[in-house]
């Protein structure tokens, strides 16, 4: 079979002048080369594509993949991520990962929270902030936790992001807006430990792979899993799993939110503690960085025993089925 690679090149973007901030979610040449060479040893022949454009140029000239393995994580608006799938889509080419109506609605992490806490799973209380006459409804219970609605990789999360007083709420929160463009999401600040659980599968067939505490050692900055921790990696940020039955209401937490989310063949769901100790849904990432040095799902698969080539082949495995070309 013949798969197409769709992905973003953080280098590529990194030569036409964008700042690392705004290519923080695109992926290392080193990503690209290691997914690559996973795709070629399950025996498929790959083509690079790149991004929505290139892409674009080639679906116009007739090209066409039995399937493709979609990383693109997009530029613009709440839909950048969606971008490439709606394409796929359109011209009935399947792809791996998460479909276009599941990658817009998880991006926006405030529209997120609420489909699964309809479903019943545990979340921080939160406010959306778009304007100064949003900061009304928000109680004047600190410690607050403010970041971008709608950005990954720790963008717009730093040690200011702890919030303690009313003058801090309006500061950081309107700064939020202003700087990214959107809402901001003010949540409820959890000070326990910080989880990150790995799935699976599709329907019944969804299973997690592990549960990994983050533990941040010297050398971070404060704030936990801040822009400048996620990109430097200074002193972690470890992963160690965890067990017993913190681990058991995890993977329940992130079983119900992949499930309730629609999401398919695999992700990503971070988790944070109470001061009791008891786990709350953060959020869900449908499109996890596949590095096998030093991303969290990787990370995750190796602490329970996968190499990455059999993780990346167990991946294939299910969205080729679910496909049913397997």
């Amino acid at each position: 079979m013949t798969v197409g690679f769709t992905y973003d090149s953080r280098s590529e973007y990194r030569k036409l002048g964008y700042r690392e901030e705004e290519i923080a979610e695109f992926d290392r040449d080193e990503t690209i080369d290691a997914i690559e060479e996973a795709l070629k040893s399950y025996g498929l022949d790959v083509e690079r594509i790149g991004g929505i454009r290139s892409l674009t140029e080639k679906l116009a000239a007739g090209k066409r993949w039995d399937f493709v393995f979609n990383i693109c994580e997009g530029m613009y608006g709440y839909g950048r991520e969606a971008a490439v799938p709606a394409l796929l889509d359109a011209y009935r080419i399947p792809y791996v990962f998460s479909d276009a109506f599941v990658l817009a609605l998880t991006l926006h992490k405030g529209m997120t929270k609420a489909v699964v806490q309809a479903a019943g799973v545990p979340t921080a209380e939160s406010w959306v902030v778009a304007s100064r006459g949003d900061l009304d409804k928000v109680p004047d219970r600190f410690p607050l936790f403010a970041k971008p609605i709608a950005e990954g990789s720790g963008k717009g999360v730093h040690p200011h992001s702890v919030i303690q007083s009313r003058a801090e709420l309006e500061r950081v929160a309107l700064d939020l807006v202003q700087m990214f463009g959107q809402p901001a999401l003010v949540e409820k600040y959890l000070p326990g430990k910080e989880c990150t659980v790995g799935v699976i599968g599709n329907g019944l067939d969804t299973r997690v792979i592990g549960v990994d505490e983050i533990v941040f050692g010297g050398g971070v900055e404060s704030g936990g899993d801040t822009f400048l921790n996620k990109q430097s990696g200074a002193g972690k940020i470890v992963q160690k799993p965890v067990e017993g039955g913190l681990a058991d209401k995890c993977a329940d937490i992130a079983l119900r939110a992949y499930r309730a989310l629609g999401c398919r063949d695999c992700g990503r769901i971070d988790i944070r503690c109470d001061e009791n100790g008891e786990p709350f849904f953060l959020e869900i990432n449908p499109l996890p960085e596949l590095n096998p040095a030093d991303s969290e799902i990787c990370l995750i698969a190796a602490n329970a025993g996968t190499d990455y080539r059999r993780f990346m082949a167990s991946i294939l495995d299910t969205a080729l089925l679910r496909m049913g070309k397997k």
